[in-house]
């Protein structure tokens, strides 16, 4: 039986990765407990494991002198050897129990000493079960991780990590970041059923997923050459990521996006066709805060260093861009940067223009930049002309908005002559009856012989 015990442990320690010696140490420490109360023994017990036969051995520690006069305890005791008969009976019935829990905290402990120094890495496993509150992800084979999702309004002491668009299916591969790793240690239990649970814990929604991802599909963030400053997201819909590069001749948003999209399109794969907008970092808090609300296009920012404010002035037809679904594009912008940010139309803005930092050249500003016509009226209707070359306004407008309404009213009124020549040519009216326009030049007639004979009489 001893023998067939010792055979037993290690193939369980091969098995399950367990320190051999470990496991025998924490088995003769059980077993000491369960003798001390099965023999009634007046003191400690201690159990001793032969590594070769397997054959147990149980012993009394009967103190030996005199206690310490402060603590009480001993410093000295005797050996009594109070081995039973049926030791080995004993140590069967209690092994399977004992064994699975050494076997369950080892494992773990062997967990915790592997990946406690592994948080924020990416780790890629196969999904094994999933339920409404979390889901299994093998790692490897003997190493499970957690993916929480649980609902926060019934179990607010618990966490939701996973992306709400995503569902996951059986043997599903899955690249997740190492967020936490519980140490077995401690007793008191920060999640229901910890116990039971595994030790990893992992994220899909942590920003650092992304930058984990980018810096395996794109070398040079990998080996340093551009760095990835800030990164902002809501998971499952949009993320931004700003980066610079330390070298000046390497452009880090081409970088990054690769050759036709290819780099950033395997990114955006792994997150289930969350879109990500990779913008360049700028020391410049104005030239950044316009970067950040790409795809917008920005006008002039305004910067307030004290109070850490930014106010962006943007076209009329850029606003809704800017903004974003429900706020989306601005808010991100502002995580990313750090600063606040408040956006306002050209049409809005006013008298705004002390303190404005410009974003583009006098030279790049000869022509709109959408081709159409920036003129607004007083309504706040934009003018759908397309502008002239070199210009920001149509032939209406060029010369600015007064003299645009007046050139306006005066293309209006030559639309009108026409009609009223047409309504001219087709009714007349001669001594307040009306006349066909068969008539009119009968009409003409008698009243240029009438001039004619007004003439001669004025000669004579």
């Amino acid at each position: 039986m001893s023998s067939e015990l010792v055979a037993a442990l290690e193939a369980l320690a091969v098995e399950k990765n367990i320190d051999e010696m470990y496991l025998l140490e924490r088995l003769e420490q059980s077993l000491a407990r369960s003798y001390e109360s099965i023999l009634r023994l007046e003191w400690d017990a201690r159990v001793t494991i032969n590594r070769e036969t397997g054959d147990i051995y149980v012993y009394e520690m009967v103190p030996v002198g005199e206690p310490d006069e402060e603590t009480g305890d001993y410093s000295e005791f005797e050996e009594r050897d109070v081995t039973p008969r049926d030791v080995s009976r004993i140590a069967a019935q209690n092994a399977k129990s004992v064994i699975l829990s050494i076997v369950r905290d080892a494992a773990r402990q062997a967990i915790f000493t592997e990946y406690s120094d592994r948080k924020g890495e990416l780790v890629t496993g196969t999904v094994l079960q999933s339920t409404p509150d979390f889901t299994i992800i093998k790692v490897r084979d003997g190493v499970e991780a957690e993916l929480p999702h649980f609902d926060i309004k019934r179990h607010p002491n618990e966490r939701n990590e996973k992306p709400a668009n995503e569902h996951y299916r059986h043997n599903q591969r899955l690249k997740s970041l190492v967020i936490e790793v519980r140490d077995p240690a401690i007793m008191d239990a920060n999640a229901r059923g910890e116990n039971t649970r595994p030790s990893i814990v992992v994220s899909r929604t942590h920003p650092d997923l992304i930058r984990r991802l980018f810096e395996i599909e794109v070398p040079e963030i990998y080996d340093g050459i551009v760095e990835i400053k800030s990164i902002a997201r809501e998971a499952g819909a949009r993320s931004k990521i700003s980066v610079h590069s330390r070298e000046s001749n390497l452009d880090p948003v081409g970088a990054c996006v690769g050759p036709k999209g290819s780099r950033v399109r395997m990114v955006v794969e792994e997150l289930r066709n969350e879109r990500v907008d990779v913008i360049q970092w700028d020391e410049n808090p104005s030239v950044y805060v316009a970067n950040a609300l790409s795809p917008a296009k920005v006008t002039n920012v305004i910067v307030d260093e004290e109070t850490h404010y930014a106010t962006v002035i943007v076209p009329d037809d850029q606003l809704s861009l800017a903004i974003g679904k429900e706020g989306q594009n601005a808010r991100l912008a502002a995580r990313l940067t750090g600063w606040h940010i408040d956006i306002k139309s050209s049409s809005l803005a006013g008298d705004m223009s002390s303190g404005v930092t410009t974003l583009f050249d006098e030279e790049d500003a000869l022509e709109s930049e959408d081709g159409r016509c920036e003129y607004v009226s007083e309504d706040g209707i934009r003018c759908r002309n397309h502008a002239l070359s070199n210009s920001h306004f149509c032939r209406l407008h060029e010369n600015g908005g007064e003299s645009g309404d007046e050139a306006a009213g005066d293309v209006a009124k030559t639309a009108e002559k026409p009609k009223k020549a047409a309504a001219k040519k087709s009714t007349a009216k001669k001594g307040g009856k009306k006349v066909d326009g068969g008539d009119v030049a009968t009409a003409a007639d008698e009243a240029a012989k009438d001039a004619a004979s007004a003439e001669d009489g004025d000669d004579s």
